[in-house]
């Protein structure tokens, strides 16, 4: 009985360095350096995708392991279901354990895209096609098709996304970015129509639209904006034409070629604001949140008339005599540098 005794006290002690032995190899296992094909290895994980296909997926991009360990690994964790979809980068130091934290951290590699106050649609539209890693899903669409995939079939596209920046996940579509900057300028254009002065010239918030967007594009300091959003609902008030180059030139599309003719202030349009009274039809540009803001918060001024100095800064007047005097000054020091 004793030998049977020392016998079973082996065994178990056996059975318990075997134990100990694996959970050891185990733990070494998962907080060890996964040996990688190339330097970086970069995967995006698509939403549904279950974790053994994850796993094979990463093996598949460079990660020299056996698949079948890495997803008994996500599924022994209990974070398998946790994973989650998107755009990542892992290096040489990376473990097991780490690899799964990320994934399900969504520690993901981000690009970026920049959309510029004052950019037009188009402008925007290149930038996209530019952006690295970014599925060209709309490249084909007209703006039309463009606004009817945004579930705003019929409204028209020119300044309807919000300029900022947009980080996005390697190998999403630009629709994707495009919907996060629709939303964004349907967003701040509710907000800031609430705010709106009551005496306001403009029936609707397509119309603070159509001017933050002149604004924007007639404004070279910031300090300046109010005040030039005063002079041209001073002008909407009283029924004189805005009389704006940018408005032309949006007119002209690809005909502008950066100098702007008399001929052109006299070629008809639906933009050209020096033939037409009121504003244009559609914004001409992409306004940012402080153009938004001066468009229904104007600046209470007795000026119907404003000029260039050159500095970015502009002149104003309350009459075309000080105008014409205000031109004349800074035509002059433009023309003597």
């Amino acid at each position: 009985m004793k030998a049977l005794g020392r016998m079973v006290a082996r065994a178990l002690l056996v059975m318990v360095a075997g134990v100990l032995m694996v959970v050891g190899l185990v733990a070494w296992w998962l907080n060890r350096p996964l040996p990688l094909a190339q330097p970086h290895v970069e995967l995006s994980i698509e939403p549904g995708t279950s974790p053994r296909d994850v796993a094979q997926a990463w093996v598949q991009a460079g990660v020299q392991a056996d698949p079948r360990l890495l997803y008994e690994w996500f599924r022994w964790s209990g974070d398998a279901r946790r994973i989650r979809a998107g755009s990542y980068e892992i290096d040489a130091e990376t473990s097991p354990r780490r690899l799964l934290a990320k994934m399900v951290q969504g520690d993901e590699v981000l690009e970026v895209v920049r959309l510029i106050d004052g950019w037009t649609l188009r402008q925007f539209r290149q930038a996209l096609a530019a952006a690295p890693s970014l599925k060209p899903v709309t490249r084909e669409m007209s703006d039309a098709e463009l606004m009817a995939a945004l579930g705003a079939p019929g409204v028209p596209a020119e300044g309807r996304f919000f300029p900022d920046t947009y980080a996005y996940s390697r190998g999403v579509s630009d629709l994707t970015v495009l919907k996060r900057a629709h939303a964004a300028m349907e967003r701040r254009l509710a907000e800031v129509w609430e705010q709106r002065a009551a005496d306001l010239p403009l029936k609707s918030p397509q119309e603070a639209l159509i001017l933050a967007s002149i604004v924007e594009k007639e404004t070279g300091t910031a300090a300046d904006r109010p005040l030039v959003a005063g002079v041209f609902t001073n002008r909407l008030r009283i029924g004189m034409p805005l009389q704006t180059d940018p408005t032309v030139i949006y007119g002209m599309g690809t005909a502008f070629d950066g100098n702007l003719r008399k001929r052109d202030l006299q070629t008809d349009t639906p933009y050209n604001t020096y033939l037409r009274a009121g504003l244009p039809p559609t914004p001409i540009a992409m306004p940012g949140l402080a153009s938004l803001r001066a468009a229904v918060q104007p600046a209470r001024t007795p000026a119907l008339y404003f000029v260039a100095r050159g500095d970015g800064s502009s002149a104003f007047s309350e009459n075309l005599a000080d105008h014409n005097r205000a031109v004349n000054q800074y035509q002059r020091q433009r023309s003597s540098k």
